[in-house]
């Protein structure tokens, strides 16, 4: 990772979260030295980002901290507009209904004459299958996603039998029109993929699981990577 891209991945982690963040937690996403992580705060400081905290404190980017717009080109339109066409078609209502929305928001943002690459794009997402059918909220997932709380799933496994777990939430994954939840099982001690429309009932707990998502998917990647090479 370049340089430019690394301290802007820093800004995008701090706006993510109200906490302070250790440098040892930010180097170990960004899988750097520490050092380095001093260095790059450093600059970033040096360039008047509204950085707070210190090494071995934690950093914090102050509230109202806003990036610069962005002006996009017609392919970044279309790639934007192609995936939220996608996204309409194969997620839950709500986020469903939010990529319609973020479309009509793009083409009243854009010059006029960028308007017809988003609202009558070159190309268009297709879907032939039924779409999946949940029990539960899936806008109540995400934010548990987002929040890391705990959530106890009664689910039916391939064998018809219904179990009940506890599980760490890390990230939902699309696979032909499918869609699973990907997470730590505490049951199982070990990383689980569960069919959606297979969960019976999905309830949010009241506590968090512990460490940094982040980190926990990086674990889960290198698990399936290892299974792979297996």
């Amino acid at each position: 990772m370049r340089r430019t891209e690394r301290l802007f991945q820093i800004i995008q982690i701090l706006r993510s979260t109200r906490s302070p963040i250790t440098g040892r937690d930010l180097a170990d996403e960004l899988e750097i030295s520490i050092r380095t992580l001093y260095r790059d705060m450093a600059e970033l400081m040096a360039q008047r980002i509204p950085i707070t905290g210190e090494a071995g404190m934690g950093y914090v980017l102050d509230d109202g901290y806003d990036m610069p717009p962005l002006m996009l080109t017609a392919d970044e339109l279309e790639a934007a507009a192609l995936g939220a066409a996608w996204v309409a078609a194969e997620a839950d209502p709500t986020l469903s209904r939010a990529a319609r929305d973020l479309v009509s928001k793009l083409s009243e943002a854009i010059p006029r004459e960028l308007r017809p690459v988003v609202l009558d794009a070159s190309t268009k997402a297709i879907q032939t299958r039924p779409r999946v059918v949940e029990r539960f909220d899936g806008a109540l997932l995400r934010h548990a996603i987002r929040e890391r709380y705990k959530l106890e799933l009664t689910y039916i496994d391939r064998d018809k039998g219904t179990t009940n777990r506890i599980v760490w939430p890390l990230l939902i994954a699309f696979l032909d029109r499918s869609r699973y939840l990907v997470a730590w099982c505490e049951t199982r001690e070990d990383f689980r993929h569960f069919k959606t429309d297979r969960v019976q009932e999905l309830k949010v707990l009241g506590g968090k699981y512990p460490g940094r998502r982040t980190v926990l998917i990086r674990d889960w990647e290198r698990a399936m990577a290892g299974r792979k090479q297996g």
